[in-house]
């Protein structure tokens, strides 16, 4: 469901590392390039699923990052909760145009 070569359509991949991997309010502009990227919940999936800690994906810093897994210490698999958002999302649309 998700797109598997998300990265070759990431907004970030003309970034430079350091715009990428930064600290502090350097990290707000990262998270500008995150915000208008078509992949971002990919990207973030990505990050969650592999335990990533440094850098921004998906739109959240390593620390939001870290957050969210200890709010959500049940999701096994971030891609596959992306998958059945988006499936349920598509379901929806589909009975709304059907007139369900």
């Amino acid at each position: 469901m998700t797109n598997e070569s998300w990265a070759v359509s990431a907004a970030c991949r003309q970034a430079t590392a350091e715009e990428l991997f930064s600290r502090g309010a350097r990290q707000q502009r990262a998270k500008q390039i995150c915000g208008r990227c078509t992949v971002r919940v990919e990207c973030l999936a990505e990050a969650l699923d592999n335990g990533i800690e440094w850098g921004v994906w998906g739109g959240m810093t390593e620390r939001e990052r870290r957050q969210l897994l200890a709010d959500r210490p049940d999701v096994t698999s971030w891609r596959d909760r992306v998958d059945t958002a988006l499936r349920a999302y598509e379901d929806q649309l589909s009975a709304r145009a059907a007139g369900v």
